[in-house]
Parts: C-alpha cells; structure tokens; sequence
C-alpha cells in the first residue's frame, strides 16, 4: 500500500543547475511541467522541470509523491512547483543551488482542499497581492495539460473548488504580465513526465523522490522545442498586449491574466461574454426564457446491449428493432407533451433515425450539428471494454487516467470531444435562446453537457449511467448559468 510522505517533512529539494545571467539581462525561463494518478484518484505524484529558454539547459528540476489525488490535482501541483522553481532561481538570480519550495500549501496529503489561507475565490479570506519578481525575469509555461492550459490563460471556467484554489496560488506567484502558457503534444513534455512517474515510482516504495537517483533527461530536440516556443512567446508579448483576451498570435499561448480575475470571482470562462456574466440568483433581475436543451440518447443498436464501443469511426450501426420502439416511444412522449420547437440531431445514422421519428410526431424538420457525434474510438470501436483491456491495457490505462489521452489508432481524447461539444453548445445556446430544443446524440456528448452544467470534473462521466433513449435536460440563462433538470429518464419507455 502506498503512503502519502508527511506533510510536516522538508520538501525534495530540486536539482541546481546553470549559473546566473549578466547583470541587466533580460532572464527568459521555461517550464515544463506535467502531473499524473495511477488510478485518477489515485497514488499520485508531480514533476516540473525550468530551463533556460536560449540555450536549453535544465536549470532545476522538481517532483513529489502527493499521496491518492486526481491527475488534474497533480497537473496543477507539478505547476505550481515548476513556477516555485523558476521564482525561486529568479530571486536567487539564477546562481547554483538555489532553493526550490515544492510544497504547496492547499493539498495536503495529495487532496482537494479549500487552499492556502488568503487565496483568492475561498470565501472570507483576503486577497494576497502577487509578489514583486525581477521585471528582466520572463517565463513560459509549457503543458501536456489542455485542461490546465486554458483554465490558467482564462478561457475555460475553473468551476471546481479545489482547482480554483490551485489556480489561484499558480497565479500569485508570477505577475501576469511575466508569463505566457502553451500547450504542447505529450510526446513533448517527456522530461517532466519522467520526474512524475519517478516521484510516483518512489512514493509506491515509501520513499520520497531524490534528484540524484533521478534518470530524467531532457533531450536535445525537447530543449530546442522549449527555446524556440519561448522565444515565440516573448516577441509575441510585443504585439499582443497582456491584458487582451484570446490568443497571442492566432496561437495557443495565453495569457495568465484571466486566472486570478477568474480565481477570485466568477472563475474562467469559455468566452468573455461568459467570464463577465453575474450569478443568477432569486433576487436576480428577470433572464427571460432560458434556452433549454432536451438531450435524448439515441435508441439501441446491435452493439448497444453488448457493450461495445461505438462511436463516430467505426460502422455507423442502425437501429435494433428494439432501439425502434424505443424511439417510437420517445416520440409519442414529446407529441403528447408538446413543448419541442426543433430538433437536432448528430449524423450518425442511429440518431438520425431516432431524431427522425420524433420530428414526424411532431411535424418539424430535423437539423444536423455536428459538434453533438460521438466519440472517435479509433481502434477501440466494435470492441467491448474487455477487449481494450487486453488488447491495449497500457493505452486504456492512459485513456483513463487523462482526459489529453487519445484511444489507440488516433481516436478523439476526451479534452478534444469537450471542446467541440461546448462548442456545439455554444451554438445551440445562441440559436434557440428562450426556446426547447431536442438534441438527439450520444453518451459522451450528453453526459459531458451535463458535465458541464454541473461544474463537475472531467472524472465524472465515469460516474454517470445514461441508458438507451433516455432523456436529460439542461436549461441554459442569458447570463451563462445553466440548470440541469433532469438525468437519465426512461419512464417514457414504460
């Protein structure tokens, strides 16, 4: 069994590296950092690497075992470490052996927590101001992460707690405008990975990870990947000011600015109009009609009782005779209830059909989006999961543990189908606002809008049963609160 190291014990201390710059130079640092569970939650552990964006030498390095934490915890841990380590060689001006705190205050013991005392969104706690760093001190942040990416650059919302009060401490310790984030392919971040799994190998072990027992390099084609993405960043910040919203160049990179707005109020946000929207409440002012998505999984096929995957690569199977009066049954459902104004629907045949037999009972047209497919499943599709299990168990593993993991043969990651479908949902939203809407899709797709609503972790779709035809709604407000009102309803099947 493994244990979490004592949160009372010194921090690992990180791996010196290169010496200081000229007096007066401008210090351009990266840091790569990555963060991983074996289990999701599960025995975790972070690593986090700062190197020195003109030449590509590692200057230190950091990990720890954190104990039994999800991967998104552990991500922001490797983070919060990584910028711990350049602020830490910044202050000390580079020279050797400068400390690294890897600590970090708010996840004891690998867990959620509510965070550091002060930090900001954590109700009742004052703000802590951002520490003064060396203004020729400039660093660029590169993860496998998208989740962690997009939360910290402001554009998607940081809805649970826990994360919210990493964030927030991963924001105070660089001013914003000395910072940039990007995120980079897996295959990139290898010498940050490496440390994880060495922190996470260690702490299997009971033993804390130990920079000199360490095998992690960073080879030489990572190091220039890291310089020249650093370089970009820097000459970008010349014609992209910090304050602005969006990408810097038409690029991924962002900006931290959005992450202590967004920690300390309402955070994140897939858009601007979102990130400055007020809470509704019971005193609040008068949304109007909210536009509210009646989300229908489509009715069985052949490989919906056996439990294979089957998603937008593979046969596109029809309708059972059973998944048929299922959607006969859903169709003689909403006729008598009569609200629907249109219906949507994804491609793929077996909603097509299903959608189809709603929209004759109901004599409307049927509209295809496409945002709302299932999963590519890759080479996973027609298999059933114990299938995968044997014949891709590392891959599986990984597709688990990591909503960036992509099933094996070039399917869709979980991150990737959570972009597109709030993407969709966007669209929708904006489309039918004060109207209903039947949106006939798929399990992933609906449970990850649920998802959403919820403000829920990316782990829980693991946790939600969605049965064949069943019904789920979501109301969606003109200031971008969502209500989810009903989840996987079958009694129209009775």
């Amino acid at each position: 069994m493994t244990t979490a190291p004592d949160p009372a014990a010194p921090h690992p201390p990180a791996r010196p590296g290169a010496g200081a710059p000229e007096p007066g130079a401008v210090r351009a640092l990266v840091v790569e950092a990555d963060g991983g569970s074996r289990g999701n939650p599960g025995p975790a552990g972070y690593g986090a690497v700062v190197i020195d964006q003109e030449t590509g030498e590692t200057l230190a390095e950091a990990a720890e075992f954190i104990g039994v934490a999800t991967n998104n915890v552990a991500e922001y841990r490797g983070l919060i470490a990584g910028l711990e380590a350049a602020r830490a060689l910044a202050g000390a001006g580079g020279g050797h052996g400068a400390p690294v705190a890897t600590g970090t205050p708010g996840t004891r013991g690998g867990r959620e927590s509510p965070g550091a005392p002060g930090a900001p969104g954590i109700s009742g706690s004052p703000d802590v101001p951002v520490p003064a760093v060396p203004v020729q001190v400039r660093v660029h942040v590169r993860m496998d992460s998208k989740l962690v990416v997009e939360q910290m650059s402001g554009r998607w919302r940081i809805n649970h707690p826990g994360m919210r009060a990493l964030a927030a401490e991963a924001a105070r310790i660089f001013p914003p405008g000395q910072i940039t984030y990007e995120w980079i392919p897996r295959a990139e971040n290898k010498h940050a990975d490496r440390l994880a799994n060495e922190a996470m190998d260690a702490g299997a072990r009971g033993e804390r990870w130990s920079a000199e027992r360490s095998t992690a390099e960073l080879d030489a084609g990572a190091a220039r990947s890291a310089a020249g993405a650093g370089a970009a960043a820097t000459a970008a910040r010349s014609t992209d000011s910090v304050g602005g919203s969006g990408s810097a160049g038409g690029s991924e990179k962002a900006r931290a600015a959005g992450a202590v707005a967004g920690a300390s109020a309402a955070p994140g946000a897939s858009g601007a109009k979102r990130a400055s929207a007020p809470a509704a409440g019971w005193s609040g002012p008068d949304l109007g009609a909210p536009a509210t998505l009646l989300l229908l999984r489509h009715g069985e096929t052949a490989l919906t009782p056996e439990k294979r995957f089957s998603g937008s690569g593979g046969s596109d199977p029809e309708l059972s005779a059973t998944g048929r009066e299922q959607a006969e049954g859903a169709a003689k459902a909403f006729a008598a209830r009569g609200t629907v104004d249109a219906v949507v629907t994804s491609p793929l045949l077996r909603c097509r059909q299903t959608a189809g037999a709603v929209a004759d009972a109901l004599g409307l047209d049927v509209s295809v989006e496409d945002g709302v497919r299932e999963t590519d499943f890759g080479a996973w599709e027609g298999l059933s999961f114990a299938e995968v299990r044997e014949r891709f168990p590392d891959d599986l593993t990984a597709w688990l543990a990591s909503t960036e993991a992509e099933p094996t043969g070039g399917g869709e990651s979980f991150a990737a189908v959570t972009s597109r479908v709030m993407k969709a949902r966007d669209r929708l939203i904006e489309r039918y606002a004060g109207r209903t809407v039947l949106v006939v899709s798929h399990v992933t797709p609906i449970k990850t809008l649920v998802r959403l609503a919820l403000g829920a972790p990316p782990e829980a779709v693991f946790r939600m049963e969605l049965s064949a035809a069943a019904l789920s709604t979501v109301a969606h407000y003109r200031d971008g609160n969502a209500s989810v009102r009903l989840f996987n309803d079958t009694s129209h099947l009775r």
